[in-house]
Order: structure tokens, then C-alpha cells, then sequence
């Protein structure tokens, strides 16, 4: 399919976001997150945008991102990924922006997260929050079907494969954002109905 960033590119991802049957997980205890897949123009066609996070954070400093967060008691899954892509990236996107969401992903930190798929036009006003992000960084929707990637690891601390997707030139990505993008690009750039809850995150990000 053609990544110009037009309507026409909004209305076949949002086609085949609502399409995606829901997944429910299983009933465990875990903290509820949203993260925001957030498409954008990049140059000549569209892109999707990660973040750095900061690297005096607690966890995972340092690392490739998705605008994202705890959702809040009262808070809808969508009122907390728009949130916390305001409060990373200066993006005040609203309700109507959003194309769908993809699959709640488990996380071995104690996670559920959920990504909401954000359609942003106008990036006049986006800024990294220096507490949570040192960097943003857009990168084509291309990027995303590579036929170098994705690619499946086996580790012997588990039964499931570990997913990287490789970004760039040098760089790659791992679960639980590898999962979340690779969900995207399998439903909205792909038309396939792929689950990702199977797919494992390196044993350095258990914690």
C-alpha cells in the first residue's frame, strides 16, 4: 500500500484498525498503560514517531519509546495515550484524531499496555518534556516492512520467541514496543489479523 500521509491513507489504516477483533486477556493483576502510535508527515510520505527517554528516569532510561504511560483512575484508554502524548511530546491531539487501538500487551514489569493509533497533522508545537524524554524521532512507516525484519529470537529463560525489529541504518528495537509496532504493521500496512500477547521481551527488561 502506498505511506503518502492523505486521507486516503487515513481511511485505509482506520478500515482495517476497526476491522481487528478484540483480544481479551486473561484476568491477572496488572497496572493498566496507554501508549500513542502517533502517524505523521515524514519528507515525502508518512511516518511514526519514538522518543528517547530520558535518561535520568528509574526504569528503562535511555531507551526507544512510545509516547505512553499509566492510565489514571476514571481515565479511558484513549484520554490516557492523548495525555500522554501532550505531556511527552507537546502533541494535543483529541479523541477524533484517533484511528483505533491495537491489542493490550502483558509486559513482564507488571503491564497491560494498550496502543491507541493517533492521526497528527501538525507538528508545529511538538517538543520533548526533558523530564520524561531526551529525544523524539521520526522514522518512515517504511521502516516497519523491511524484509530484514522482524526477527525471532529463542532464549532459554522461555518457551516464547523474543521479537526485535531492526530501525535505521545500526539501531533496533525489543518488546513490548518491537511488539506493539509489529501489531501495527501487521493490521494496518499488512490487512493481517496478527497477535502479539506470545511474543517475548529480552530477560534485561523483566524488571
Amino acid at each position: 500500500m502506498s505511506h503518502i500521509f492523505n486521507a486516503s491513507l487515513k481511511q485505509t489504516l482506520s478500515e482495517r484498525l476497526s476491522r481487528l477483533a478484540p483480544w481479551t486477556p486473561p484476568a491477572v493483576p496488572l497496572k493498566q498503560a496507554a501508549v500513542a502510535i502517533t502517524i505523521v508527515p515524514h519528507e515525502e510520505t508518512a511516518g511514526f514517531l519514538l522518543t528517547r527517554r530520558a535518561p535520568r528516569l528509574n526504569a528503562h532510561a535511555g531507551q526507544w519509546a512510545l509516547p505512553g504511560g499509566r492510565i489514571d483512575d476514571g481515565e479511558t484508554i484513549i484520554e490516557a495515550g492523548l495525555r500522554e502524548l501532550r505531556e511527552e511530546i507537546n502533541l494535543a491531539a483529541q479523541a477524533s484524531d484517533v484511528l483505533g487501538t491495537l491489542d493490550p500487551y502483558p509486559t513482564r514489569s507488571g503491564y497491560m499496555i494498550t496502543p491507541i493509533i493517533v492521526w497528527m497533522e501538525n507538528l508545529t508545537d511538538m517538543k520533548p518534556n526533558p523530564d520524561e524524554v531526551a529525544s523524539i524521532h521520526p522514522f518512515a512507516l517504511s521502516e516497519l516492512e523491511r524484509p530484514d525484519s522482524p526477527i525471532f529470537i529463542t532464549i532459554p529463560e522461555s518457551e516464547k520467541p523474543v521479537i526485535r525489529l531492526l530501525l535505521g541504518e545500526e539501531g533496533h528495537i525489543h518488546a513490548p514496543t518491537a511488539a506493539l509496532l509489529y501489531q501495527f504493521a501487521e493490521v494496518g500496512l499488512r490487512d493481517r489479523a496478527t497477535r502479539v500477547h506470545d511474543l517475548e521481551q529480552p530477560v534485561w527488561a523483566w524488571k
